[in-house]
């Protein structure tokens, strides 16, 4: 078995140090870089590097514009331009990461059963007063409706309502008691 996984690091070695040679040697790193050299020099073997990491081309030459566009953001701070292949290869590999996280992300997800809008059924099950509430909920903000079903569907306190939908706890209070306010002026009551 020792002999296979040496034949296909051989195999793996070769063919990465064949792909390296097709690439180029890098440049003479000891030289100053413009931005614009790095990215004469360097693109390709970027975009290599991330096809072999992410094994989609076109996702791959996203990856590198965003390494190259951290790297102009952040090109002043840089200590030297020699470091800025370093800087592009971090960024690269962990664009690569983030594509490959997401990818396995979105391959795992399982969209929760949605149920079918309301039935004829179940509105006509209600009662005029709560076939009135439900409609009028359909008139509000967008805000003030959320904060309403999260606190009385969803049955949250307002700690949690703030968490879900990112506003403040005094913002939910504030949400919550204009929304009843709206509601009941568009209820007629």
């Amino acid at each position: 078995m020792a002999g296979d996984s040496r034949g296909v690091e051989r195999s793996v070695e070769q063919t990465l140090g064949h792909l390296r040679t097709l690439d180029g040697a890098a440049a003479d790193e000891s030289a100053p870089l413009t931005l614009e050299d790095l990215y004469r020099q360097q693109r390709m073997r970027m975009v290599r590097l991330a096809i072999l990491l992410v094994d989609d081309p076109a996702t791959a030459e996203d990856v590198v514009q965003e390494a190259f566009t951290g790297l102009y953001r952040n090109w002043s701070g840089l200590r030297d331009a020699r470091a800025a292949i370093g800087y592009l290869r971090t960024a690269v590999v962990n664009g690569s990461r983030s594509v490959l996280r997401r990818r396995k992300t979105a391959r795992e997800y399982q969209p929760p059963h949605q149920a079918d809008a309301r039935s004829a059924e179940s509105l006509a099950m209600l009662t005029a007063e709560h076939q009135a509430v439900v409609a009028s909920l359909a008139k509000l903000p967008r805000r003030q409706r959320e904060v309403l079903v999260l606190r009385y569907y969803g049955n949250l306190s307002e700690a949690e309502i703030a968490e879900a939908t990112g506003v403040s706890r005094g913002t939910v209070k504030s949400t919550a008691s204009r929304a009843l306010d709206a509601l009941q002026k568009l209820m007629g009551s």
